[in-house]
């Protein structure tokens, strides 16, 4: 017993250190000077370039996570070329800028200083013109530092709608139709702000497939979602008696065609447009699959792109576990399963935790009569849901350990209150701002010690 517990610590920490490979292969001021440099006075942004003498201003824009990180490594390469700049960060996720200024906000419910701190990039953008260059830096969690309420609405209204799609259990897909569709200036909007100025977008994807309309609401890209599919989404998830009434009127109004639609592909204000995804999830589950060979786990990447309901992923986590223990399918013990992706949590109590919180405790019944395996699940960005922790790493001895201390893990399941349940097991995780953003990753080791 004591050869288990010993290995079992020896693995948690093994966890630990291939999540944070992952994370180090998407640090977000070395994803941007991957693909951005200088050469003969010409920037070259991935494949293109851009000949620095035709540009009279530079600006650098953003939001999201990730966006003071990616600033830095911009003003690293462009120094005092840089006009002005202003980007929107979650509190806590802060950088040493000089040319760039940063505003923090709130997330994942938007605040005042959001809308302020998007109302003086959308001024930014419109003060630009035909001989200016922008670059605009974005990364996960945009959407809702970017709050600024189309006409007619308020911060209240927006604030009001997004805790409600987010209790519903809408896919971020849904939710960010819906946020385009209330604001002025996400889904393309930004865009039609800055044109005719050159306009080049540097994308941290936190979205299942990188749908770059998606990324932060998509303000610098082509929308391709209308007023109809926002009203769909109210129908399918039974919400429009749940939200401020205004809002459902404007959702209504623009499938009426009383407010304009968001712009299309076709829409001239992209035509100086280029947007570059400079890291996303694969990346990092790549890397965390090459550090957990290297200390001897050979990894078996399931997806990057995982969605649906958290306890349902889970289940299926558990069923692969059990598949491998049991027949070495379709790997063999050692082995370290991996999985990115964003999955949804219905909320039906009122407890704390975040969708990596719950899928650690839906999945410890799971693995209680196995041997030798251990399992995390962590936001990237270092929190999970309304928590400071990042998520949860368990093992096959965390309901025992629970069970000893009077803990049902039952109850604190149904009632959405993992992150009380893993603070008296001591299983959270704690990361700290990690300044950046490319959802979530499970990393589960199964040794062979059976």
């Amino acid at each position: 017993m004591q050869k288990v517990k010993k290995n079992i610590k020896k693995m948690r920490a093994d966890a630990e250190s291939i999540f944070r490979a992952g994370l180090a292969a998407v640090a977000p001021e070395s994803a941007v000077a991957r693909c951005c440099r200088i050469e003969d006075e010409r920037l070259w942004i991935g494949s293109r370039s851009y000949d620095l003498a035709e540009f009279k201003n530079i600006y650098a824009i953003g939001c999201g996570k990730a966006a003071a990180t990616m600033a830095k490594a911009l003003e690293r390469r462009l120094g005092e070329r840089i006009t002005a700049g202003i980007v929107i960060v979650k509190y806590g996720h802060l950088a040493d800028l000089s040319r760039i200024r940063i505003v923090e906000a709130g997330h994942p419910v938007p605040d005042r200083c959001g809308e302020e701190g998007a109302r003086r990039i959308l001024a930014l953008a419109e003060s630009t013109g035909n001989d200016d260059l922008v670059l605009c830096l974005i990364s996960g969690g945009g959407s809702a530092l970017l709050p600024l309420p189309a006409a007619g609405l308020s911060l209240a209204d927006k604030q009001a709608t997004a805790k409600v799609l987010i209790a519903c259990g809408a896919t971020i897909h849904e939710i960010n139709a819906i946020r385009k569709h209330t604001s002025a200036i996400k889904g393309g909007l930004l865009a039609r702000a800055v044109h005719p100025a050159t306009l080049v977008t540097l994308i941290l994807s936190d979205v299942v497939g990188d749908d770059l309309d998606v990324i932060a609401s998509g303000p610098c890209v082509p929308d391709a979602s209308s007023f109809e599919d926002c009203l769909a989404i109210l129908d399918d998830y039974r919400i429009a008696d749940k939200l401020p009434e205004v809002v459902v009127e404007h959702l209504r109004a623009g499938a009426a065609g009383d407010i304009p639609e968001t712009p299309k592909a076709a829409d001239p204000v992209f035509r100086h447009g280029f947007q570059l995804i400079v890291g996303s999830n694969i990346d990092a589950v790549k890397a965390a699959g090459a550090e957990a060979a290297r200390i001897g786990y050979p990894p078996l990447i399931l997806s990057s792109m995982l969605e649906g309901d958290t306890r349902q992923a889970a289940l299926l986590h558990g069923g692969i576990i059990k598949e491998v223990l049991k027949s070495g399918h379709p790997v063999p013990p050692p082995t370290c399963i991996l999985s990115g992706g964003e999955t949804t949590v219905v909320v039906r109590g009122k407890g704390l935790g975040g969708r990596n919180q719950e899928f650690a405790l839906a999945l410890a019944p799971q693995i209680a009569a196995c041997t030798g395996v251990v399992a995390l699940s962590a936001g990237t960005d270092g929190t999970d849901g309304p928590t400071d922790a990042a998520g949860a790493i368990v093992d096959d001895t965390t309901i025992k350990r629970a069970e000893a201390l009077g803990l049902d893990y039952r109850r604190y399941l149904e009632a959405n209150d993992a992150y009380r349940f893993f603070k008296q097991t001591g299983e959270l995780l704690f990361t700290g701002p990690t300044n950046t953003n490319v959802m979530d990753m499970r990393v589960i080791l199964v040794s062979d010690n059976q």
